[in-house]
């Protein structure tokens, strides 16, 4: 008798309903004892789900900042988001509550704080933390922010409106002085106009007390914050985008909507010193130059040695129509313009110092345009680029799927590495990437991780993702092997999409074998072999597969009357063909249709072929009477049988790529032979085919509960058993015709109830839920393989709820069986040595646990996973020991059997946001957290579990959100985040010089506490605006820990923070100290000097 475990039962009810928890519970107490005998050991308590990681470009950036001591970046996005970047590896992903633009972002250098400007709200982010987190918030109830400043080592920050007005906040308390400067005092009282919104602010380099105002309409304010008038007007016909001061504070720079630059002399306000149109031409006659388009920001650095650097965005002339966007650097008599490949949203150039009123000695320039990040170096000749270490090239072409592999060979990563550094482009800067703020964080993981990521031009890129870091190691462009099209008038008119016809689909990799294989959207495969030596190859291996067939529905005869117009990508009118494997010779039918030809023309001159991965053969569905071929929807690879399988709408091919050959070519009814369900018949007869080795088996006897035995079609519509919850283009009475290949599993297992012993074969699931067996009938060694071409019919061996989307097996100990795989080795060798090998590598190697005369008393289980269930099945007795419903109302996007902690789950992600984990083999319910609606297909398409609870998903078009489902790994996070604060002392401030101390020149201090503080100013009205407190240093903690756990993690790391304050107090302490001593020492000496001196000896 079988006992129950409470806690087992309790976590089952509190991760999973009701319904879903008895469904499971009835199906176990069916399982005999031995069946569920299996040691479980996940519990709930070992599941836990968090973010891990964001990499990839900030989406819709919005806003730059940089701080030049700890030299760390931080960019702002449309949607609220907050990156920070320090040295490579370092990088942190926040986000705003309110999901609106970051319009500026201001670090306090030095302080590890940073304050975000959203449209009507301040923030203070805490840096000092693994996690940055919100400190204070003050929202402005009735006006709009638009710019903002913060001094340098200064606490009062200057915040401009929409209204022209300028509020004064306390970085230390978030709360507003009672110290305004409005709009109509700042302006001339005489002009009625509004100036229009605040665009700039900023104080003298060298007086403190003097702001410079500059309003959209043009006009600019030297502000007298003591006397609170203005003592400078500066007006200007063209509205103003920007402002910028030299150095001595003498002279400031606006940039205008016209695309000039005006210079200014503080003191004369009645004309510009000087006007620049930097890319307009200059007519004769003394003519102004034409307008050109707006300068958005202008910047004006200094050196000690050189012309100052002017270096602004924008100002092209409007007759440079489908120029690319430029940055301008005009140094000295020189103008070099930098053209970027998309528009530029804002730039920064870096300093040495951080103070405003010393020489700037510029040495780059950060450019954040519209999807890259660009970093230029001004102090070499040419002004090259730094190589961008951080991984934002992801979306170099939109990403159209991912699939993400934990626990890798360990030789993986750096034979990937060495064939892609011979990638690497020439030119650019020689010198260190400038941000190199931060820490790295501990490696608490050392198992390899990889992430394949296939684009819409064809390209695919392997990256290191080992320890929460991400890294591009390998890309490989598939396009390479088709010819391309000059002009839209050559495009051949066989293309079944309209752009991107190379766009990768579905990825299949084999990490052992390194043999890899891709489906395209053009309804083409390509099977790559991994090899470190250059090749050339004279022709490439290619065979054409016709795989369309039609079919007669006896309980839909309209459709004999109307058959559906083909659609590309849903569904077609099928036709029973023969199969060929030779490249098309005729381009059209008898009756004028296009017939036999592939949608893509491949390359028929030599093609070298770099180290790395390499094309073994390239297959192509074609047209068949004028019917496009229908896009491939499930792939598998086997480099142990050197075999590979697709399928799709109209039924399954099996190509041996050894051989070159197929091997298989059904239509999706034949796989069923007589057993089919849904009764339909081919409405042509049957033409010759080419011999196939493939056999399938009927293990359906008596092995399926009774609701799983075959129904009619009407029933299987009437009670929604079959019908899929996503939306198609074709009609319910048309499903069932429909059916597709979605899924592929080869495996060594047994096959029928009495075998003793394993098989190869092939697992093939549908969109129907049916899941069938192809056995594979391998000869040994060299001999030729699947010599057995007898295809007796055949029967389902279940059926589930909705489409199949996974399936595995698992061995007496409850783990994963992988697929056999054939080791990797160098296969472009000499012949002999080759020879040598040739039996070598025919033979397939199995890495089953179990050994080819496995005995009976071995079982092994196959678990499948559905869009709405999933089952366990054991073999060779095919009785269903478990089944779960794993929703109801929804369906599951993507199902993952992974391991975990020394044992196996089953990992869901479902349309509704809900993931979920199951025990295996008994699918008890460990995990139900509602994490992710599906708001767009992006997600779907590229959600991935993988092993060690690890998962990831395309969170935006350029960025990769990484999550774990692990406890382990989300206690150990914080540990593995890397830090972006770092101690580091301040820069020394400039020397005022004997002259200038002496007649008062050089920097003018104020005291700002005089003038701002509330003795001072009053209270701020309280209508105004409304002072939030943030969460405060442990937000990170709050949104990824629970239970006991993470109230021992929240304890630490605040002991952690108040052990580091501590630690600053006794430094600070000891600083002072020393300071009160050293004075001490002076003011004595000071005495004893002048103790004896008269008063007319000074």
């Amino acid at each position: 008798m079988r006992k129950f475990n409470i806690r087992k039962v309790l976590d089952g009810l509190t991760a999973v309903s009701s319904s879903s928890s008895a469904s499971s519970s009835s199906q176990q107490q069916q399982s005999g004892n031995r069946e569920s005998d299996i040691p479980e050991t996940l519990q709930s308590e070992h599941f836990q789900l968090c973010k891990t990681v964001r990499h990839g470009f900030p989406y819709q950036p919005s806003a730059l900042a940089f701080d030049p001591v700890q030299r760390i970046l931080a960019i702002g996005t449309r949607t609220g988001a907050l990156r920070l970047f320090g040295r490579p590896g370092v990088e942190c992903y926040c986000q705003h509550d309110a999901e609106t633009t970051v319009i500026q972002l201001q670090f306090l250098i030095n302080e590890g704080a940073l304050v975000s400007a959203l449209a009507n709200t301040l923030h203070l982010w805490n840096l000092r933390q693994k996690r940055p987190a919100i400190l204070h918030s003050l929202k402005f109830n009735r006006e709009r922010i638009t710019f903002c400043h913060l001094p340098f080592q200064s606490k009062w920050l200057y915040v401009g409106t929409e209204r022209g007005n300028i509020h004064i906040v306390n970085v230390e308390s978030f709360t507003l002085s009672g110290y305004v400067i409005m709009w109509n005092k700042a302006i001339e009282l005489s002009s009625k106009s509004h100036p229009g919104p605040v665009v700039h602010i900023s104080d003298n380099p060298m007086d403190e007390g003097k702001l410079l105002i500059g309003y959209e309409s043009g006009i600019v304010v030297l502000w007298d914050l003591k006397s609170k008038k203005a003592d400078y007007r500066y007006t200007h016909d063209e509205a103003i985008h920007s402002v910028a001061w030299h150095h001595e504070g003498k002279q400031f720079i606006c940039s205008h909507s016209d695309g000039t630059l005006t210079i200014w002399n503080i003191k004369s306000p009645a004309k510009p010193l000087q006007t620049i149109t930097p890319h307009g031409k200059q007519l004769k006659d003394g003519k102004k130059p034409e307008p050109c388009k707006p300068i958005l920001k202008v910047e004006y650095k200094t050196a000690r040695s050189g012309e100052p650097f002017i270096i602004l965005s924008g100002g092209l002339s409007y007759d440079t129509v489908g120029r690319r966007p430029c940055l301008t650097v005009m140094h000295g008599k020189s103008t070099a313009v930098l053209e970027m490949d998309y528009s530029i949203v804002d730039f920064l150039t870096l300093c040495e110092t951080p103070y405003p009123n010393d020489f700037q000695e510029p040495y780059a320039v950060v450019v954040l345009l519209e999807k890259d990040l660009v970093l230029i170096d001004l102090a070499q000749n040419g002004y090259p680029i730094f190589e961008n270490p951080y991984p934002l090239n992801i979306h170099e072409s939109p990403v159209t799927c991912c699939e993400y592999f934990a626990d890798c060979p360990v030789d993986l990563i750096p034979a990937l590495y060495s064939v892609g550094a011979r990638q690497k482009r020439q030119g650019y800067s020689k010198k260190e990437w400038p941000i190199s703020g931060g820490n790295w964080g501990l490696v608490t993981q050392s198992y390899p991780e990889i992430i394949i990521t296939g684009h819409a031009d064809g390209s695919i890129k392997f990256w290191d993702a080992s320890a929460i870091t991400l890294q591009v190691l390998y890309k490989l462009k598939t396009a390479k092997v088709f010819e391309k099209s000059r002009n839209k008038d050559d495009k051949p008119n066989t293309d079944i999409v309209d752009e991107d016809p190379y766009a990768i689909q579905i990825i299949s990799w084999c990490p052992e074998s390194r043999m890899l294989c891709i489906a395209g959207v053009s309804a083409h495969v390509i099977i790559y072999r991994f090899s470190k030596q250059e090749v050339t190859t004279e022709v490439i291996p290619m065979l054409e597969v016709r795989l369309l067939y039609e079919i007669n529905d006896v309980e839909s005869p309209d459709a004999e009357q109307a058959p559906p117009l083909p659609t590309p990508g849903t569904g077609s009118n099928p036709q029973s063909i023969a199969p060929q494997s030779h490249p098309s010779t005729s381009s059209s039918s008898s009756d004028g249709l296009r017939d036999n030809v592939p949608c893509l023309k491949i390359k028929s001159s030599p093609l070298k072929q770099s180290a790395g991965y390499q094309i073994e053969l390239v297959i192509q569905l074609v047209w068949v009477s004028g019917e496009p071929p229908q896009q491939i929807t499930s792939l598998a690879v086997n480099s142990a049988y050197g075999l590979v399988v697709f399928g799709n709408c109209n039924g399954i091919a099996m190509v041996d790529y050894l051989q070159k050959t197929v091997l298989l070519n059904f239509g999706t009814i034949e796989l069923y032979g007589s057993n089919d369900p849904y009764r339909r018949e081919p409405r042509s007869p049957r033409k010759s085919r080419q011999p196939s080795g493939a056999g399938l088996c009927d293990i359906n006897e008596g092995t399926t509960v009774p609701e799983d035995r075959c129904k009619s079609p009407t029933s299987d519509v009437r009670d929604n058993s079959f019908s899929r919850s996503r939306s198609s283009s074709v009609t319910s009475i048309d499903k069932e015709s429909r059916e597709a290949i979605s899924a592929l599993h080869f495996c060594e297992t047994f096959t029928r109830k009495a075998d003793t012993s394993l098989s190869p074969c092939l697992w093939v699931g549908t969109t129907l839920g049916t899941v069938l067996v192809i056995v594979l009938n391998l000869a040994p060694g060299g001999e030729q393989r699947l010599i057995q071409p007898v295809v007796p019919p055949s029967g389902t061996i279940l059926r589930l709820k909705g489409a199949i989307l996974r399936m595995a097996f698992l061995d007496t100990t409850g783990s994963i069986v992988p697929p056999a795989y054939e080791p990797w080795r160098e296969h472009n060798v000499s012949e002999d040595k080759d020879e040598k090998d040739k039996l070598k590598k025919r033979r397939p190697v199995s890495v089953s646990p179990s050994s080819s005369s496995q005995e009976i008393s071995e079982n092994q289980y196959a678990v499948i996973c559905s869009e709405k269930q999933a089952k366990v099945i054991s073999l060779p007795s095919q009785n269903c020991i478990h089944k779960q419903n794993i929703t109801e109302t929804s369906f599951v996007l993507r199902g993952d059997i992974v391991a975990l902690s020394n044992s196996s789950c089953l990992a869901c992600f479902c349309a509704n946001g809900h993931i979920m984990t199951f025990s295996l083999p008994s699918l008890r319910p460990l995990l139900d957290v509602y994490y992710l609606p599906l708001t767009n297909m992006r997600i779907a398409r590229t959600f991935c579990f993988t092993n060690n609870g690890q998962a990831l998903y395309l969170v935006s078009p350029t960025e990769i959100q990484r999550i774990t489902y692990s406890q382990e790994t989300c206690e150990n996070l914080q540990e593995m985040l890397g830090e972006l604060f770092t101690p580091v002392e301040t820069p020394e401030a400039p020397n005022r010089g004997f002259f200038k101390g002496l007649f008062g020149g050089g920097a003018q201090s104020l005291d700002r506490e005089e003038l701002f503080g509330e003795s001072a100013s009053g209270k701020a009205s309280r209508s105004l605006a409304q002072h939030i407190p943030g969460p405060g240093g442990i937000e990170g903690v709050k949104g990824s820990a629970s239970g006991v756990t993470g109230e021992l993690a929240r304890a630490r790391i605040a002991l952690d923070e108040r052990g580091q304050k501590l630690g600053e107090l006794d430094e600070r302490t000891a600083a002072m100290l020393s300071s009160a001593e050293s004075f001490s020492k002076h003011a004595h000496e000071m005495m004893m000097k002048y103790k004896d001196k008269k008063w007319y000896h000074f």
